[in-house]
Parts: C-alpha cells; structure tokens; sequence
C-alpha cells in the first residue's frame, strides 16, 4: 500500500528553544491532542525523554478504543525529533518534529508525518475517506492550541 505524506507549519513568536522544550515533554501531548480522541499517557512517570524513550498510550478511534506505543527514534536537542508508531492503528506512523528559527526571533515548527492504513486495499479506501481528514483535524486543533500557548 502507498505510504502518504502530512506536512504542516506554524510560526510561533517564541524562541526555539522554548518551543522545543515544550514540544519535548511528552507530559503536553495530552494538551495537543483533540478531546475527542479521549488520548491519556499509559506510561507511567517520570516520562523519558529522547531517543530510545518508548512511550504507551490509550486513545480512541472513531470510537473504538486503542492502545498505542511510539518510539522516540532520533534526536537532536533544540532541532528535531522523530517518534515511529511502534504499536497502534495504522501499518505506518512516522512523525517528524523540526523547528527552525526565524528572523524576528520566533520559531518555525515543521511536522512531517508518513503514515500509511493497515489492510491494503480496504485502507486505501478508508485512507481517502477518513484518515486524512482526521489528522488534517487532529492538526488543526493543535495549531489552534499552539498559538493559544505560544502567543
């Protein structure tokens, strides 16, 4: 099955290395994520942090229940990082974090998410029709959170 490609940007007026920091602690991805994914932390605390850190996590899908597990699989501090869905709903989850300064002193966060449905054919067709809805409305959400936090 075809691998798609999610990319978003947002400018945020804070320095880089607030942002990342943020965007680090894996305690605010509850803050990021939409209420109507019902998504909680499993792991229990403290959460780790940076590459090799492994995270579990409860979430709902369209209303069935799920457990997922990522992986922080590389890391540069202050610039990037990439978590890969290790264990959860899609064949496919990888997910690129990068921050970039800008000239006014804000920060650029870049995502870019390769993601790819489970069972072929019928996840192309669920592909097409949800998927890339939900997490296009899954990043509209955290964009308006972020500017929200970050303003």
């Amino acid at each position: 099955m075809r691998e798609e490609i999610f990319i978003a940007h947002q400018d945020v007026p804070r320095p880089r290395a607030e942002v990342f920091a943020f965007f680090s602690n894996p305690a605010n991805l509850e803050k990021l994520t939409p209420p109507w994914l019902n998504f909680r932390i499993l792991t229990p605390e403290p959460l780790p942090r940076g590459e090799g850190a492994l995270f579990e996590y409860q979430l709902r899908v369209r209303g069935l229940p799920m457990r997922w597990r990522t992986l922080i699989e590389s890391w540069q501090e202050g610039e990037r990082f990439t978590d890969r869905q290790v264990l959860g709903p899609y064949a496919l989850w990888h997910h690129t974090h990068r921050f970039e300064d800008l000239p006014d002193g804000g920060t650029r966060i870049h995502d870019c998410v390769r993601y790819r449905a489970p069972f072929g054919l019928l996840g192309r067709i669920v592909t097409a029709i949800y998927l890339r809805r939900d997490i296009e409305g899954i990043f509209q959400f955290r964009q308006k959170v972020i500017a929200k936090l970050f303003s």
